[in-house]
């Protein structure tokens, strides 16, 4: 059991199990009876997913390494928050349980969430392939 990070919308792989959009924009132009059947999620789950502010802020302008520390330092911010220490610990809890998935759409996974997500889940003691 354990759980994967992902690019939604990228194929999934056999045992993946429930897929988690941790997104604050569902997809555009997407039927919400086609998330799953297009590989993006099987529920929407933006609880973890950056602010619109925070989000707004990361899309004004070119994400360089001073913006993403900025945008790193923001995200880990909101998710200290008790409500995102709450899921972080239940989904870490569960990957040792049950084999899911989180992601976001983010093609350059080195500037998105998705990784500083991994990160916390790890510190949470998730177990993650």
């Amino acid at each position: 059991m354990a759980l994967r990070i992902v690019r939604l919308g990228s194929p999934r792989v056999q045992g993946e199990g429930l897929r988690l959009g941790t997104v604050r924009r569902l997809p555009r132009g997407v039927k919400k009876t086609d998330y799953a059947k297009r590989d993006y999620f099987d529920l929407w789950f933006p609880e973890l997913a950056p602010s619109q502010a925070l989000l707004g802020f990361a899309t004004a302008k070119a994400l360089d390494e001073n913006r993403w520390a900025a945008f790193t330092k923001r995200y880990r911010a909101e998710m200290a928050k008790p409500g995102a220490q709450r899921t972080l610990e239940l989904l870490a809890r569960l990957s040792h349980e049950a084999n899911f998935s989180v992601g976001c759409y983010c093609e350059d996974e080195a500037h998105c969430h998705r990784t500083l997500l991994k990160k916390l889940l790890a510190e949470h003691g998730a177990k993650i392939t």
